[in-house]
């Protein structure tokens, strides 16, 4: 006597299909039996877990480093371990359940190389004298971020750099960068206005890098890992000239939303505003981004980024325009950027070499 197939399944919250904590999540288990048999237990389980796992080689020795946080583990039976047995009949057999997620603080999904935060819906069929059947299916949970109610994700962020050339070229160059925010959606555009100056002797390139660094936590060691998500280049600006260029790096929907509430990984961004200047090292400046999930309808369905430049549009770069420098001075907040508590002993995050090549 044996089950043609076990599984499990939810049904779809919303159009997006994308819970957050407190969400009820509804499904069934599905058992198909070639006979009438008797079975042990059947319970589902909903579990949240993050797990990172990496290898470094020292030498000819290897250390693995691993680390695991459960955020919960819900257990409910269908047919309860120790109650008796119970005869399931030949045939499709459906057991629906409910299950409420902790309304918690709960980091969104994520997957890559390294590290792992994931939800999943767990079957467990238990019969005498055979091997336990189990079944997964994951889910998808996104932390529910409030760019509205949030101070830190609504702060402007600005920023001067200088650099005087030598060798190769003479003069200065400077730039007085801003955005008007630190919080953005999926598909959404950055506005960056940047005051630039040159007062060198040679053409100098604004250039732009969004890029995503993942940090794992273990045994005391970090890995960082950086990936660019976009980069674009500006027109040159000629020697002894000064322009205000404004362009849009629009953030690419499908990127993963910053992760920056769980204790053993990390997913941040920056947007690097720079000068390319040959000869000479860039000036640059750095600001941290958080991305938030995309807009959603009543529905759920994801709704178009609203634009960041309002209805006067927008220049790229190389276009002149009006105005100086006189940006918001608000300093971006620290609040979600700093490390958590745990991260302490691990000091400040190694500067990116390669970000610092002409490209």
């Amino acid at each position: 006597m044996s089950s043609k197939s076990l599984s499990v399944g939810y049904n779809p919250i919303n159009k997006s299909n994308i819970f957050t904590s407190g969400d009820c999540i509804t499904g069934q288990i599905t058992l198909d039996m070639e006979k009438r048999c008797t079975i042990d237990s059947l319970c589902i389980k909903l579990k949240g877990k993050a797990e990172v796992k990496w290898t470094e080689h020292y030498g000819k020795q290897s250390v693995t480093y691993h680390a695991k946080v459960k955020y919960f583990s819900i257990k409910q039976f269908v047919v309860e371990k120790g109650k008796g047995n119970t005869t399931i009949g030949q045939g499709c057999n459906v057991y629906p359940f409910t299950f409420q997620i902790p309304a918690q603080e709960l980091p969104s999904s994520f997957k890559d190389t390294y590290g792992k935060i994931v939800y999943t819906l767990e079957a467990n069929l238990s019969r005498s004298m055979r091997v336990d059947s189990k079944v997964k299916e994951k889910f998808t949970l996104s932390h529910n971020w409030n760019l509205n109610s949030d101070p830190t994700l609504m702060s402007p962020q600005q920023d001067i750099t200088e650099k005087k050339l030598k060798l190769f070229s003479s003069g200065k160059v400077s730039m007085d960068t801003n955005i008007e925010r630190t919080g953005f959606h999926q598909g959404e555009g950055i506005k960056v206005v940047a005051s630039i100056h040159n007062k060198s002797s040679r053409d100098i390139k604004p250039k732009y890098c969004l890029y995503k660094k993942c940090s794992y936590f273990a045994k005391g060691k970090r890995k960082v890992h950086t990936k660019d998500i976009l980069k674009e280049v500006g027109d040159p600006i000629p020697p002894s000239a000064g322009q205000t260029v404004t362009r849009v790096i629009t953030i690419p929907p499908d990127t993963c939303v910053s992760i920056l509430n769980c204790i053993i990984l990390r997913v941040e961004y920056r947007l690097r505003v720079y000068l390319d200047v040959k000869y000479a090292s860039d000036p640059e400046i750095k600001f941290p981004i958080v991305i938030l999930p995309a807009l959603q309808g009543p529905d759920g369905e994801h709704l178009p980024a609203y634009p960041t430049y309002g209805s006067e549009g927008y220049a790229f770069a190389g276009s002149d325009m009006p105005g100086g420098t006189g940006f918001p001075q608000n300093p971006a907040a620290s609040g979600p950027f700093a490390p958590p508590p745990p991260y302490g002993t691990y000091g400040m995050y190694p500067r990116l070499s390669d970000f610092n090549e002409k490209s």
